[in-house]
């Protein structure tokens, strides 16, 4: 069974910058990112194919985000810029496998105004 654990995150004021990363245990296909806030749905953020040819991301994010991988190290990052206060989250990682798809842990973003 795949394990991702995740790593970063923590209280930043607004307008600073974080990187959070997931290390996968295996082999991994897609690998993507989500949040959830306190009472609200969790929602999609960013995603990375293997090869890293396709990266998606979430139209509110307006390229202050940046989602990356290396798969020497089986290792996705999330590079957060230009934070504001809404998105504090819970941030999730995501992974796609040949034998199912997994999560992170979660990592706690607090942006402070």
């Amino acid at each position: 069974q795949l394990q991702l654990v995740q790593s970063g995150g923590g209280l930043v004021q607004a307008g600073g910058s974080l990187r959070i990363s997931c290390t996968a245990s295996g082999y991994t296909e897609g690998m993507a990112w989500f949040r959830q806030a306190p009472g609200k749905q969790r929602q999609f953020v960013a995603f990375n194919n293997r090869s890293g040819t396709k990266t998606y991301y979430a139209d509110f994010l307006k390229g202050r985000f940046t989602a990356s991988r290396d798969n020497a190290k089986n290792t996705a990052y999330l590079q957060m810029n230009s934070l504001e206060p809404e998105d504090t989250a819970a941030y999730y990682c995501n992974a796609v496998s040949v034998v199912g798809i997994y999560w992170g842990q979660g990592t706690q973003v607090t942006v402070s105004s």
